[in-house]
């Protein structure tokens, strides 16, 4: 991520207009928030749409690296069967760049089992908590996310769901 330039804590200057900004800002967060719905209650695989062509996913701790939609597609929808999770997704922070970049910062939290068949389950303690790097480009007139970067500093292994409580 760029340093906002010294004297402007979080923003940039550019001859942008106060409410084109607002609107990039508010359209980057939506992506933000359209990921993680799609991936916990919608079709995983979908979230490729959310990225341009050559979009990017990557978890360098991990050494994932997911170039271009049709991968992104495949990687996204290859999630386990009777997998449930909920994401919560805070401090979103979108800087415009420009009228046709801008990047983000959020952190996230994912509640996760495998094996869930439907029901109540306990609650149990989330499986990750670190923070999204993402760059956003402009095309076609609509904003699109052109990598996203995962940080992980808290993770674990996802539990099998215990029994579905009476």
């Amino acid at each position: 991520m760029i340093p906002p330039p010294a004297g402007l804590p979080g923003c940039y200057e550019s001859p942008m207009d106060p409410m084109e900004r607002l609107l990039a800002e508010r359209a980057c967060e939506r992506l933000i928030l359209d990921f993680v719905h799609r991936l916990d209650l919608g079709e995983p695989s979908s979230v490729a749409e959310l990225f341009t062509e050559d979009g990017v996913w990557q978890w360098p701790e991990g050494d994932r690296l997911i170039k271009g939609r049709d991968a992104l597609r495949t990687y996204f929808g290859s999630r386990p069967a009777g997998r449930l999770s909920r994401r919560l997704m805070s401090n979103v922070l979108v800087t415009v760049v420009s009228s046709g970049a801008a990047q983000a910062i959020s952190y996230f939290t994912t509640y996760r089992v495998d094996g869930y068949e439907g029901g109540v389950i306990p609650a149990g303690p989330p499986v990750q908590v670190g923070h999204y790097e993402d760059t956003f480009r402009r095309a076609g007139g609509a904003w699109l996310l052109a990598s996203r970067t995962l940080h992980l500093p808290f993770g674990g292994a996802t539990p099998r769901a215990n029994s579905p409580l009476a």
